[in-house]
């Protein structure tokens, strides 16, 4: 293995209830914010997949703020 490689940090991928919890919303708010694109994502299959690192910089964007959960 390089040394690049060995110096990166290798992030885990989580599941849609591990972000909701992060984030302390629902998962239904989760899947709300999937369907209008506002928050990175990926699929693996049929499941979603987030990169928690990702999800922060979404947060402390101020993207979410415009978010009107209704």
């Amino acid at each position: 293995m390089s040394r690049e490689y060995e110096a990166m940090e290798v992030e885990k991928w989580v599941n849609l209830e591990d972000i909701a919890d992060h984030l302390s919303v629902s998962t239904d708010t989760v899947r709300n914010w999937i369907k209008s694109g506002k928050i990175p994502y990926y699929r693996a299959g049929k499941r979603y997949k987030f990169r928690i690192s990702e999800v922060d910089e979404w947060l402390k964007s101020g993207k979410m703020n415009d978010e009107n959960e209704g």
